[in-house]
């Protein structure tokens, strides 16, 4: 007798074996074969239209030869404009003149335009004004025609002589930048207020020049340079025509 099956238990079916996803490498290739066709084709159409223009233009060589002898025409009037501008800024400058009244109602960054433009005039074709943050003590620097080396601090006052008055330490800041710093041959604060005698006496002492208002305004409004107006400017670093 075969024995028969026990209640209750039951054979687990077997489920088939989980089909494992394979990658399909064809279609990223056909991906990147397209994209090579393509950047083929757009280089095919580039050189095709370089070729084309190259072509068009040497027939008609003509055309190149406008082009070319308007852009001469163009630089040459903007090298012509840029002369004459140049000619007329140096007659300008040559003729600068300032009113203190002027440079009292100029803001501070002006004046110290202001101060650079009458050094240009005395000929010192690099003057520039670099007053600002940080500046340590220098709103302008210039080289005069006999070689000196300025370095100018301005103290503007809109209110003129009423203004607070320039003080020694003011004079301070520039005796301690102005040759260890700046390399200066000739250090000088320019003002269009007041100076106070112990600041004058304090400029003596460490061979600093003072320009106050009645100096700035001799120098402004006339055509002698500032080095003509001041006493004991240090003698000049290089002969010139003017020596």
């Amino acid at each position: 007798m075969s024995p028969r099956p026990r209640k209750g238990r039951t054979t687990p079916a077997r489920r088939p074996p989980a089909r494992r996803r394979t990658r399909r490498p064809g279609r990223r290739r056909q991906r990147a074969d397209d994209r090579l066709i393509g950047l083929l084709a757009a280089a095919f159409f580039a050189v095709a239209l370089v070729v084309t223009v190259v072509d068009w233009l040497l027939a008609h060589w003509w055309i190149l030869a406008v082009v070319g002898g308007l852009g001469v025409l163009a630089g040459g009037g903007r090298l012509h404009s840029k002369k004459q501008r140049a000619r007329w800024e140096a007659v300008r400058a040559q003729g600068l003149r300032y009113g203190l009244s002027q440079l009292d109602a100029l803001h501070h960054s002006r004046f110290e335009d202001a101060v650079r433009d009458l050094m240009r005039r005395d000929g010192c074709p690099d003057a520039v004004r670099v007053g600002g943050g940080g500046d340590l003590g220098a709103d302008v620097k210039a080289t005069d025609p006999y070689g000196r080396r300025w370095v100018i601090q301005c103290k503007h006052r809109r209110n003129g002589l009423a203004g607070s008055a320039v003080g020694t330490p003011d004079l301070q800041v520039l005796n301690g930048t102005a040759r260890q710093v700046h390399g200066a041959d000739v250090a000088v604060i320019v003002t269009n207020g007041r100076v106070t005698r112990p600041a004058v006496a304090f400029a003596e002492q460490q061979r600093l020049h003072v320009v106050d208002r009645h100096t700035l305004g001799v120098w402004a409004s006339g055509s002698r340079p500032l080095w003509e107006l001041l006493r004991a400017v240090p003698p000049p670093r290089k002969p010139t025509a003017r020596s």
